[in-house]
């Protein structure tokens, strides 16, 4: 049985960043995959990085199912290869299937607002959930309208201000799936759940 591998940007570069990288992002997949071949998530850090860890993967382990998993820095209106040519100047390594590649649009955080009830119960008293981007299409929010919004909805928490390397990854942990299983919520984060359901499926 092939083994699938998910080679993702976060973490950073400290050990204890990326094991609570690693831990978020199993968490969260556990609940696409709950049982039978779930992905072993590889964090690489920066999305650089994370590109040569899968291509490097891709050439010496390919009897393995690579995946790279990165955040998409912007709105997507192409094929997931062709928008990181074009951002990135990255080339789809050779032999590699277009469903290799997945993206978080526009980022990891645009995730959250599909389950805004997990953010409540995670901060607490003082978030300001009427401050957060309200667009069903998560896919939509800019970046940076996303970052405001969340430093506006938790600077008077008792966690304090939005911090993604003390906060994301236990919030990933945290939030369903089945929120963002949804074309018109987010394209991308459903193709990503389709696509490990039916690798689960094939290999179970």
């Amino acid at each position: 049985m092939s083994s699938i591998k998910i080679y993702l940007e976060g973490g950073g570069d400290q050990i204890g960043i990326k094991a609570k990288c690693r831990k978020g992002f199993r968490e969260f997949f556990k609940k696409i995959v709950p049982k039978g071949n779930q992905p072993k998530i590889t964090a690489c850090g920066g999305r650089t990085r994370a590109f040569r860890s899968f291509c490097i993967a891709t050439l010496q382990n390919p009897q393995n199912i690579n995946i790279l998993l990165v955040d998409s820095e912007g709105p997507v209106n192409k094929n997931p290869w062709e928008h990181l040519k074009d951002r990135d100047n990255w080339e789809k390594p050779a032999g590699v299937k277009d469903d290799s590649v997945h993206l978080m649009v526009q980022c990891m955080e645009s995730w959250f607002l599909a389950d805004k009830d997990v953010l409540g119960k995670y901060y607490g008293q003082g978030f300001l959930l009427n401050t957060l981007p309200k667009r069903m299409n998560i896919e939509e929010i800019p970046k940076s309208d996303i970052q405001q919004g969340f430093e506006n909805a938790t600077r008077n928490t008792q966690k304090g201000l939005y911090h993604k390397t003390q906060h994301a990854f236990e919030i990933l942990a945290l939030i369903d799936p089945s929120k963002l299983d949804d074309n018109k919520v987010s394209i991308h984060a459903k193709r990503l759940i389709d696509c490990l359901r039916s690798l689960n499926a094939k290999s179970v």
